[in-house]
């Protein structure tokens, strides 16, 4: 989990971005599912539950990128400082799904499970960076960027010694797609409905960082996954980057809109903090003053 020290300052974050897929609760119940995978142990984040991502790379924002995928989704507020940037966050959120989950928002019908481990094992077997492009191209196929809606933005703590600018888009899928782990950034792979996830966490069966957590906080009210994309176009896209702060005897990261933050205004629903207990950051309010 975080590795905070109140006196570093930590580089300044590399972009990153990650793909929130949802679908529709199976049998017809109310709300929706999230596809999740654990991280390895070891490493940013190791052992903890997240969505599939990763950082930027450079061929992500390769003008060719342009004949091989829709025009990305306007947002009201710009998720990077330029555009080309914005439509290679995009993509990378794409990539990083299909590798570490065997999951890529496509035009036309979606691929069978089996065409899309086919895809990704080909992947790993081609070591020119525009082999997704060939695949792609091979398949008659493109990238649907437009299928992304721009859900959130968390930038990783000063304090920490690596950091990420992380975009979250979230992706409504069909109830056909399954969705694997690679085996190795991500060693186990499920769909659950957000309530459950937090359940587990409340129980200390799993782990969470505070951008999933909040994540799933906000997906836990969506009848459905239209409701849940929705939900994504109302968002806040401002950076929140978390900042740390003594909560007692305890360290506690204070989100935008917390009295204890330097921006004021709230950016995202919910508790204005998460505060360090047991090894664990629980959502809390700022005590009173």
């Amino acid at each position: 989990m975080p590795d905070l020290d109140p006196t570093r300052t930590g580089p300044d974050p590399l972009d990153a971005a990650t793909l929130v897929v949802v679908r529709d609760a199976a049998g017809g119940a109310r709300g929706v599912e999230v596809f999740c995978v654990e991280r390895r142990k070891g490493g940013f984040l190791g052992g903890a539950i997240v969505f599939p991502g990763g950082k930027l790379d450079a061929d992500d924002r390769d003008p060719a990128w342009r004949a091989h995928a829709t025009a990305p989704r306007a947002t009201s507020t710009p998720i990077a400082a330029d555009e080309g940037t914005a439509h290679g966050l995009a993509v990378a959120a794409c990539r990083e799904a299909l590798e570490e989950a065997a999951i890529l928002p496509v035009t036309g019908p979606a691929p069978a499970h089996e065409e899309l481990l086919g895809w990704r094992a080909a992947l790993r077997g081609r070591a020119t960076p525009t082999s997704l492009r060939g695949l792609l191209s091979e398949a008659g196929r493109k990238l649907d960027l437009f299928a992304l809606h721009a859900f959130a933005r968390w930038v990783t703590p000063v304090t920490e010694p690596r950091r990420f600018d992380t975009r979250f888009f979230l992706f409504v899928a069909t109830p056909a797609l399954e969705g694997r782990h690679d085996g190795h950034e991500t060693t186990a792979s499920f769909w659950s409905t957000p309530a459950r996830v937090l359940e587990r966490f409340d129980r200390g069966e799993l782990l969470l960082a505070p951008p999933t957590h909040r994540t799933l906080e906000i997906l836990a009210s969506a009848p459905n996954a239209v409701a849940a994309a929705a939900i994504a176009g109302q968002s806040c896209l401002e950076p929140i980057c978390p900042e740390l702060v003594a909560q007692g005897d305890a360290m506690a990261l204070a989100l935008p809109g917390d009295p204890q933050h330097s921006v004021r205004a709230a950016r995202s629903p919910g508790p204005s903090r998460y505060v360090l207990r047991d090894g664990r950051f629980l959502p809390e309010g700022a005590p009173p003053a």
